[in-house]
């Protein structure tokens, strides 16, 4: 733009890029930025991490007991779904008063 002497709107055109106002934004972020320093600025709220840190604090036998913890549910949440799997009306019955429906109970 600045060697040609062309608009943004016949910037963005002559790359095929559909709203012209992307290439006024990449040239201000250039010029005001200070080169292409300025496009790489990161807006926004920083991306969350996900305890990261706590992990690399934890010890050895921290991490084997959070380890130990997660398999334990894993085991627990399979034994349901085995029960849940070879009989779902017992399963149920069983544990209704937790799962409430909506829908009716059919009338015999």
């Amino acid at each position: 733009m600045k060697r040609t002497g062309s608009s943004a709107m016949e910037t963005a055109l002559h790359f095929g890029i559909t709203n012209s106002t992307t290439v006024s934004r990449w040239m201000r972020a250039v010029t005001v930025g200070g080169g292409l320093e300025g496009l790489n600025k990161q807006k926004g709220r920083p991306p969350m991490s996900k305890n990261k840190k706590k992990q690399e604090e934890m010890t050895n036998e921290q991490r084997l007991e959070r380890e130990n913890e997660l398999l334990r549910l894993e085991v627990e949440y399979l034994k349901k779904l085995r029960a849940f799997q070879m009989d779902p009306e017992g399963y149920l019955e069983k544990h209704k008063q937790r799962y409430h429906s909506n829908s009716k109970k059919p009338s015999n």
